[in-house]
């Protein structure tokens, strides 16, 4: 148990996100087979399907004023097909991207 404990907590992320930004891992799509077509991997389009990993602390605006953002961490997530960069941390491929960018959440 406590050896789980340590692997759960060696793979979070040390990044936070600044602003209303969000830190999202794209999820692998389901490969599906019609036919006996191969479609290779470099020809697959990215999903647009992630969970959220960590988030900004908010929108700030002209006043000062922070407004919290819509999604919280472990969210799924529908995002723009171009939307983001893609970051490395750790051998992992992450995308940052502005919450304005987040199309909805799935599931909630």
């Amino acid at each position: 148990m406590a050896q789980a404990m340590k692997t759960a907590q060696a793979k979070k992320t040390t990044l936070r996100p600044l602003h209303d930004r969000v830190l999202v891992k794209r999820l692998a799509e389901q490969d599906e087979k019609r036919g006996s077509l191969i479609i290779p991997d470099t020809a697959k389009e990215k999903p647009q399907e992630g969970k959220v990993v960590a988030v900004g602390t908010g929108k700030v605006n002209d006043d000062g004023k922070n407004f919290p953002l819509a999604v919280k961490e472990g969210d799924r997530i529908l995002f723009a097909k171009y939307s983001g960069s893609e970051v490395k941390l750790d051998g992992e491929e992450y995308l940052i991207m502005k919450e304005e960018d987040v199309l909805g959440i799935v599931g909630s």
